[in-house]
């Protein structure tokens, strides 16, 4: 009696086992040609049939399949795990639990099971199901990143019930978002969907715009009514923009509801098939050389029905009077289109406000860029009269100044904090050497003074080249400025470009300072207004020049640096530069640094609106400058900040 409780307790425990190995089993058999030799057409169907089956092994085989670990055994078609052993046997495991099966099985007693490329796709897609509540976060991560690479319905269950237990904020949030996209694609309940698709109105990603889009997505139709059960997206008139009206016929014809038009070539090709001793519907063939005679020809084959008859433009116009265009939403619910078209229509603006923003956002930095450049060219064209051709090359020393400072200090960081201020000295020093060498034997000899600072201008360009070659130079920034600000998939700005806005804040701070508050600078100031008298007061204007000449070049030296953590650093980056600095000055006005601030900003601002308007041409954005720059000095001569009193008689 004890045996056979003992029997029966046993095929307690075993039994459930059992069956779920044999209904796993049994779903692989059901589906065995697609198991054996998976294609990516028809590999769906087994999945689904897994997935659907809820059995607890199937996470286990899909990875394992996936991992190419199953094979089939050629005796009776069972399905194993198999690993290969080192004496190139294999040992099988069940499906699923596991347990050892055999061991030294012979390659020929198998066939391994080894899925392609796109049936491994396939497979890591359905085991977002299970991946979704893993313990390894990276899983998770991946899940939920296959999900959004593919939004299915089926998905929709189980993004739900992992997203109370997700203990990721950042991964709780997107879990949620996919959630509110597969309610408003493939919810059930009309209202649920609705919610959910208003809540997307505030967001103005490319999934969010993408997702209404598709609940929008509508199907061209042609009837002799407006359809009353239909979600009608909008009426189309034929020959409007929208529908042309040769395509408005076509669209009858593919419909069944009017006869196809014929043209030239159908009515040669007709005329060709029927040729009866040398003529073809009572004309003969040599006659046929013009239109007329062939359509003459065509409409006695029609009239004896050897061709379709001719539709005339008459019978077009009346086919197209007596139907109506339309497009029909492939949504059949109003409530849930209408609902989808207002939140596009929020979408929409705030794409709009967030477009404005991010140009702002450029045109801010590309203003910084033009003022960090221009600000040394301001202060001695302002104090000296010199138009110093030059200036570029100062911008490009300080660069290049920047690059070998990089080679002997590898710390990105600590070679940027070395760089900028050797940068100051190396470029005040050439530019005092500068001045005192030739600049100061040409004042008030204006075309002098240009031929001279151009000549240098090439010279020092073939110095670089000589010493530094003609590729172009790294200079790297630092990691911490590698990346973007990123607010929204609309609005985002380099970190770079932020440093550098940064930047040109500082030395706006500094050299107001300097201007304002130190003797320097009211010598400067003093200088400008009325070079006589402030000598007579004491003031060396002789030393102020060359101070003035070796600050301005020393800030252009800083620009250098700048501006070479994202653009090349060659022997000739100071001419991308120097135009653009002369007609910041131009504009701003003459000897004021916040002319050239005005100056920069009005033409990084008009630079970056034409390129939004014509963004494939920037020939055309910075051709269409200049000429505005033309037209404005028109208007105000002496720039948008022109200096006051004395000064501004010199």
């Amino acid at each position: 009696m004890l045996r056979f409780i003992m029997l029966a307790l046993v095929c307690a425990v075993l039994l459930p086992v059992t069956g779920r190995a044999q209904d796993l089993q049994k779903v692989l058999q059901s589906h065995h040609a697609e198991v054996a030799d998976p294609g990516r057409r028809t590999v769906g169907v087994v999945l689904d049939d897994l997935l659907a089956s809820g059995l607890p092994g199937v996470q286990t085989f899909l990875e394992r399949w996936q991992d190419k670990e199953v094979a089939v055994r050629v005796s009776d078609g069972q399905f194993f795990y198999a690993e290969e052993a080192e004496d190139d046997t294999y040992t099988l495991f069940a499906i699923p639990g596991a347990e050892t099966v055999r061991t030294g099985v012979s390659r020929d007693a198998i066939e391994e099971v080894k899925p392609n490329g796109g049936v491994r796709r396939e497979i890591r897609n359905a085991l977002v199901v299970f991946q979704l509540s893993d313990p390894d976060i990276e899983k998770r991560r991946d899940a939920v990143q296959a999900i959004g690479r593919s939004l299915k319905p089926s998905h929709l269950k189980s993004l739900q019930a992992a997203i109370p237990g997700e203990t990721d904020p950042a991964l709780k949030a997107r879990k949620t978002r996919l959630a509110a996209y597969l309610v408003a694609r493939y919810g059930k309940v009309a209202d649920a969907r609705i919610a959910a698709i208003a809540g997307l109105s505030d967001d103005i990603s490319v999934e969010t715009r993408a997702v209404l889009s598709q609940i929008l997505e509508a199907r061209p139709g042609v009837a002799e009514a407006l359809p009353r059960d239909a979600n009608i997206a909008r009426v189309l008139e034929p020959g409007s923009d929208d529908l042309s009206r040769a395509e408005a016929y076509a669209r009858l014809v593919d419909a069944g509801r009017a006869r196809a038009v014929v043209n030239a070539a159908d009515i040669r090709d007709a005329l060709a098939a029927r040729i009866d001793g040398a003529r073809v519907g009572g004309v003969p063939v040599a006659q046929l050389d013009t239109q007329a005679a062939r359509v003459r020809a065509y409409k006695v084959l029609a009239t004896d029905g050897a061709v379709p008859p001719l539709v005339t433009p008459a019978e077009q116009a009346r086919a197209l009077q007596e139907h109506v265009f339309f497009e029909v939403y492939r949504e059949a619910d109003s409530r849930i289109t209408d609902a989808a078209r207002d939140a596009q229509a929020s979408v929409a603006m705030r794409l709009a406000a967030g477009k404005a923003v991010d140009l702002t956002l450029d045109a801010m930095s590309l203003a910084s860029i033009y003022f960090l450049a221009a600000i040394g060219l301001a202060i001695t064209f302002g104090v000296m009269g010199v138009i110093n051709m030059a200036h570029g090359e100062f911008i490009m020393m300080g660069a290049y100044t920047g690059y070998l400072v990089q080679l002997v200090v590898p710390d990105y960081t600590l070679s940027l904090f070395v760089a900028l201020p050797l940068a100051f000295a190396v470029t005040f020093g050439a530019g005092v050497a500068m001045e005192r060498l030739v600049i100061r034997w040409l004042y008030h000899r204006p075309l002098e003074t240009l031929l001279a600072t151009f000549g240098i201008s090439i010279a020092l360009q073939q110095l670089a080249k000589n010493i530094f070659g003609t590729q172009a130079r790294p200079l790297t920034s630092p990691g911490w400025l590698d990346g973007a600000l990123v607010i929204n998939d609309v609005i985002q700005i380099s970190y770079i470009r932020i440093a550098i806005f940064v930047l040109a804040l500082l030395f706006l701070g500094l050299l107001l300072f300097v201007l304002n508050r130190t003797r320097l600078g009211l010598e400067v100031r003093a200088v400008t207004q009325n070079r006589g008298m402030a000598a007579s007061m004491g003031i060396n204007p002789d030393r102020i020049n060359m101070l003035t000449f070796g600050l301005g070049s020393g800030i252009a030296g800083i620009a250098g640096v700048a501006i070479g953590l994202y653009a090349k650093v060659t022997s000739e980056m100071g001419q991308d530069y120097i135009v653009q600095s002369f007609m910041t000055v131009v504009v701003g006005g003459v000897g004021n640094v916040f002319g050239a601030l005005a100056g920069a900003a009005m033409i990084g601002f008009f630079q970056k609106g034409i390129e939004w308007f014509n963004p494939s041409n920037t020939l055309a954005a910075q051709t269409y400058m200049i000429l505005f720059i033309i037209l404005f000095i028109q208007v105000r001569p002496k720039g948008i900040m022109a200096l006051k009193g004395r000064a501004a008689g010199d």
